[in-house]
């Protein structure tokens, strides 16, 4: 398994703010934040825009290191992924991610 996948199997070498952040691309860091503040409702900054991967140390946005239940429970559980996880094909807390990521289940399962 890719060292990037995160606890839930998406690919956070794809995602905007670990690319902003190991690029450092501030350009890419306002875009990301107005995104994400308007889908989420919710006052998130371009600073708030670094993140080194969830399962990696280093940086991690304000959801990832604090709000995300899936990594919360895979951190309780002390499993690398959630393909780790004997309850992986009837969680309800990964489910919603894997059920509209297919690629997401494809890099928890290989």
């Amino acid at each position: 398994m890719k060292k990037m996948i995160g606890y839930c199997g998406l690919d956070c070498e794809k995602c905007d703010a670990y690319i902003a952040t190991v690029n450092d691309d501030q350009a890419l860091r306002e875009k990301t934040a107005k995104l994400w503040a308007e889908l989420n409702n919710a006052p998130i900054l371009p600073e708030h825009i670094n993140c080194e991967g969830c399962r990696m140390n280093g940086a991690k946005t304000v959801f990832c290191d604090s709000l995300c239940g899936i990594r919360k429970c895979a951190l309780n559980k002390g499993v690398s992924t959630c393909g780790d996880c004997s309850e992986l094909e009837t969680c309800p807390t990964v489910g919603a991610i894997l059920e509209n990521n297919p690629a997401a289940l494809e890099n928890l399962k290989g």
